[in-house]
């Protein structure tokens, strides 16, 4: 059965709304990974043309998070623990060189950050905790004083927000995420720079283990030979 979406108004952004309600199904896991789109199913959900919503799986595609699926059509990416970690090492380039500028700026980020972060991870929405992490990192991508740092971050995160989900699901992690941020915050503030890189490295790569560890426990085991 496909998945139900929802109606879309048409708009001169049209390409851009049906492109955005994919991949928030996609981040969500309303299209789950491996799960089979057409262009004629997608537009008769939308209630549009299969135009529009081919521009938008072609967009999707780029970034990866489509594939040729076999025979006709695509299919979400599969969530894989090598390759996620091959991102979050992209990632961990991306964050460090950022914090290593915003702390050479001695940048000052917005306490509200962490407040809202840890007000969310006392909660029980995933998406929320999920949208205060992304926050935080834009806000040291801006103070870093490089806008092509999150241009080039972007397309990252919409693969790790993706897995984010499954390890904030465990509560003993959030509160530690947010004890990570506000380390990394003042370190920033306080303009020590080689902190603040060895502060941001640990975290991304706690993250790493946590999500690369989780995959590996979802992969189903092989098959036993008779």
């Amino acid at each position: 059965m496909s998945p139900r979406l929802f109606r879309i108004e048409p708009a001169p952004d049209l390409v851009d709304q049906i492109y955005r309600a994919l991949h928030e199904a996609i981040d969500s896991g309303t299209l789950a990974p491996g799960q089979r789109v057409t262009q004629e199913d997608l537009a008769q959900q939308f209630a549009v043309s299969r135009q529009p919503v081919l521009q938008a799986l072609r967009l999707l595609k780029l970034e990866g998070l489509l594939l040729d699926a076999p025979g006709r059509g695509l299919q979400v990416a599969p969530l894989e623990a090598e390759s996620i970690a091959g991102v979050y090492q992209v990632r961990g380039a991306l964050d460090t060189l950022a914090v290593r500028l915003a702390a050479a700026r001695g940048a000052a980020l917005d306490p509200k950050l962490v407040e809202r972060g840890r007000k969310a991870a006392a909660g029980r929405n995933i998406g929320a905790m999920i949208e205060a992490d992304i926050a935080f990192h834009r806000a040291i991508y801006a103070a870093s004083g490089n806008p092509l740092i999150e241009r080039s971050a972007q397309l990252h995160w919409s693969h790790i927000r993706r897995v984010m989900g499954a390890v904030l699901q465990h509560s003993p992690l959030r509160a530690t995420i947010w004890d990570e941020h506000e380390a990394i915050a003042s370190a920033i503030a306080d303009g020590d720079a080689a902190h603040a890189e060895r502060l941001m490295q640990h975290h991304v790569d706690h993250a790493a283990r946590n999500v690369v560890r989780q995959l590996a426990a979802a992969r189903p085991a092989p098959a036993r030979q008779a």
